[in-house]
């Protein structure tokens, strides 16, 4: 049992504590397994009202998953220890999704990835003047996951498939705009909401707490977005971005440049699909899919090495353009599993 996760119970909520700052608050795999085992015990626990979710360190609630193993391992052959730790990671995810009760996030700094799976699919999710919440797997080789292809597919117009393509960062004004957050609360007064929140149980003080969130910049380039990213495929996207021009179009085409290929192929296709089905679950399975062949199949260990390990940030991807991955690639990376699809 490690200190990275501290979970207990104080008066009428449950408090889970991420405790890694000096590792930005990364998720483990035991932090995983801890916040689940806290989910199924709390569940039918009349003595928790509500569940509390912060995090310890000024710069990140969290900044990821922990990424390191998954690369260790995926080099030396050992694909299954990644597909473990994802089909984990996501059941967590859906239980949070769907726990019974409210859940206030408070995501502070730097909420990307992994930390999205943990702060963003409560009921009560509050940003504040340093927050900066994105979904960046595309530029390791990944997804969008842990539910989060649900939320960009819920985002408003076309937001989904440009936050997922591009990896851009959403301050607390863009988050709030994009759904990714609720409520905008100053961080120094977190610790006198926390204390009311277990002293009295009553989640309206979330309510009661917030304030008026910061101008949203991508509300006010929504309607370029919408244009822009309103294509099928990501071929369809980038027709549009080459034949427009403007500070939007400019920012995009540099992110795209950076970014896989096959990624943020596979990334626009499960956003339109979550986008019909509308559920964690099939955004999970749909993700599930694709991460389950990330290592031997798409660009996820090439896109560690560069971004982590080697820290050159000169990944060759599988794909030399934005659009040279084909539909063909793309069906073949989100084919169903059969017997070793995703249980959730």
């Amino acid at each position: 049992m490690s200190d990275d996760i501290d979970i207990r119970i104080v008066g009428r909520a449950g408090r889970i504590t991420l405790n890694r700052p000096d590792a930005l608050n990364a998720l483990s795999w035991d932090m995983c397994l801890r916040i689940e085992a806290a989910l199924d015990e709390w569940t039918g626990d009349d003595a928790v009202a509500l569940l509390v979710i912060d995090a310890v360190g000024d710069k990140a609630f969290c900044a990821g998953g922990d990424i390191a193993e998954l690369f260790a391992t995926g080099t030396a052959g050992d694909f299954a220890y990644g597909r473990r730790f994802w089909a984990d990671e996501y059941r967590m995810n859906a239980k949070l999704f769907n726990f019974p009760k409210p859940v206030i996030s408070l995501m502070q700094g730097f909420t990307m990835g992994g930390g999205v799976g943990v702060g963003c699919h409560g009921s009560h999710r509050v940003v504040c003047e340093t927050s900066q919440i994105a979904m960046p797997e595309a530029g390791i080789g990944l997804i969008p996951d842990v539910g989060g292809s649900l939320l960009l597919a819920r985002a408003p117009g076309r937001l989904g498939e440009y936050l997922g393509v591009t990896c851009d960062r959403m301050g607390p004004g863009d988050a709030i705009h994009a759904e990714f957050a609720d409520y905008y609360i100053p961080r120094d007064r977190w610790p006198d909401l926390i204390a009311e929140l277990s002293e009295t149980g009553d989640w309206e003080a979330v309510d009661r707490a917030a304030e008026t969130a910061p101008d949203s910049p991508l509300k006010e380039a929504q309607a370029q977005i919408d244009r822009l990213f309103s294509g099928e495929t990501l071929r369809d996207i980038l027709v549009d971005l080459n034949h427009h021009d403007g500070a939007v179009r400019d920012k995009a085409m540099k992110a795209i440049g950076r970014n896989s290929p096959l990624a943020m192929a596979c990334a626009v296709e499960i956003i339109h699909r979550v986008r019909l089905r509308d559920s964690i679950e099939a955004a999970l399975e749909q993700e599930y899919r694709y991460t389950y062949r990330a290592m031997e199949d798409g660009d996820f260990l090439e896109g560690i090495r560069a971004a982590i390990i080697d820290k050159d940030r000169t990944p060759t991807w599988k794909h030399d353009a934005p659009e040279a991955p084909g539909p063909a690639e793309v069906s073949r990376m989100l084919l169903p599993l059969g017997g070793e699809g995703l249980r959730l």
